[in-house]
C-alpha cells in the first residue's frame, strides 16, 4: 500500500469522510526515522505520521501517547488528534511556520532557550526515566540478529563514556523532549513551537541542550550560555559533550539498524555512512574533553 493510500484510507475512517476530501499536500523532510506529511481533510490542514520500517524497536507508542498528554499544559506540541499506539500512526494539526533548520538556528537561541526552559523548569514529571545508557544497550542489541560485529571503536566510546557515569548522575533529572533538535522546532510569527515528543522523559536537562547540536554541534555550545544565563564553567562544558557523545552512539546504533534492514537502499540515505559519520564525531567530542 503506497503511503498516499494508507493516509486516505486511515483519515477517511479517523475523520468519516470520503477518501476524495484527503489531499497529500506535500512531505515534510527531517528526522532519521518517520515520514511525515502535510494533508488537508475536507480544506484543514493536519500533519500525517507513517513510521519508518520497524519504528517501533526505538520508540514505545503507548509511552509516546503519555508525553503528548503530559506535554499539554505547555502548549508547545501540536494538537494530536488521532494516535494508532500499535501503528504509530499519528494525525495532528498542522501549524504554520517554518522549521528552525531552514533559517539560521543561531539567530533563534534566545528562542530555543525560552522553550528549553518551559520545559524543564515546569512542574510536570514523567514517570518514565529516558535511563539511557539501559537505551544505549538495548539499541546495540538489535544488532546481534544480522551478526554484526561493531567498530571496535564503538565499545571504546562507550566505556570511555561509561566511565563519566557517576559525574552525569549527580544531577537532577526533569521532564524533557528528548529530541530538541533544530528541525523539530517551529518558527512562527511570534512564537517558536516544539514538535515530535516520541523521546521524551526524565533526563539531564542539558541533554536537550546538546540535542540542539544534532546537525552542527557548535548550535549547542552556543545555546549553553545562553540556555545557562551565564558564562559555563568547565563542568558545564564537559555535561554538554558527555551528552553530545552519548547521542552519537545512540544514533549510530540506530543508523546501523536502517542500514541492516534494507533501508539504505530503499531509501537511498548511506546509514552505514551516517553510522561511521556518528562513530566520527563521538571521536571529535571525547577528544576535547
Amino acid at each position: 500500500m503506497t503511503h498516499e493510500t494508507l493516509i486516505k484510507k486511515t483519515c477517511a475512517k479517523v475523520f468519516e469522510v470520503h477518501e476524495d476530501a484527503v489531499v497529500l499536500e506535500r512531505r515534510l523532510m527531517g528526522g532519521m526515522s518517520n515520514f511525515t506529511y502535510v494533508i488537508s481533510v475536507d480544506g484543514t490542514l493536519y500533519t500525517f505520521r507513517v513510521p519508518g520500517k520497524n519504528a517501533e524497536k526505538f520508540v514505545d507508542r503507548e509511552i509516546e501517547s503519555y508525553h503528548i498528554e503530559l506535554e499539554k499544559p505547555l502548549g508547545l506540541n501540536n494538537e494530536t488528534v488521532y494516535l494508532d499506539t500499535e501503528s504509530g500512526i499519528k494525525i495532528a494539526k498542522y501549524i504554520d511556520g517554518v522549521p528552525l533548520h531552514e533559517k539560521k538556528p543561531l539567530d533563534y537561541l534566545k528562542e530555543a532557550a525560552d522553550v528549553l526552559h518551559t520545559i524543564h523548569e515546569s512542574s510536570l514529571e514523567s514517570k518514565y526515566p529516558y535511563d539511557p545508557f539501559t537505551r544505549l544497550d538495548k539499541y546495540e542489541s538489535y544488532m546481534s540478529e544480522f551478526n554484526h560485529t561493531h567498530d571496535t571503536r564503538y565499545f571504546e566510546y562507550k566505556e570511555t563514556l561509561k566511565s563519566y557515569k557517576p559525574f552525569l548522575d549527580q544531577f537532577e533529572h526533569t521532564f524533557t523532549h528528548g529530541d530538541a533538535q533544530v528541525s523539530n522546532f517551529v518558527v512562527r510569527e511570534n512564537e517558536i513551537r516544539l514538535m515530535d515528543w516520541e523521546f521524551s522523559g526524565q533526563n539531564d536537562p542539558y541533554y536537550d541542550v546538546a540535542c540542539f547540536g544534532n546537525n552542527d554541534f557548535d548550535h549547542a555550545v552556543a545555546l549553553l550560555p545562553i540556555y545557562l544565563k551565564r558564562t559555563p564553567k568547565h563542568e558545564d562544558y564537559k555535561r554538554l559533550y558527555l551528552w553530545r557523545t552519548y547521542q552519537c552512539l545512540q544514533w549510530h546504533n540506530v543508523a546501523l539498524y536502517k542500514h541492516e534492514i534494507g533501508l539504505s537502499e530503499e531509501l537511498h540515505v548511506p546509514f552505514d555512512k551516517v553510522a561511521v559519520l556518528y562513530l566520527d564525531k563521538a571521536k571529535n567530542l571525547l577528544a576535547k574533553l
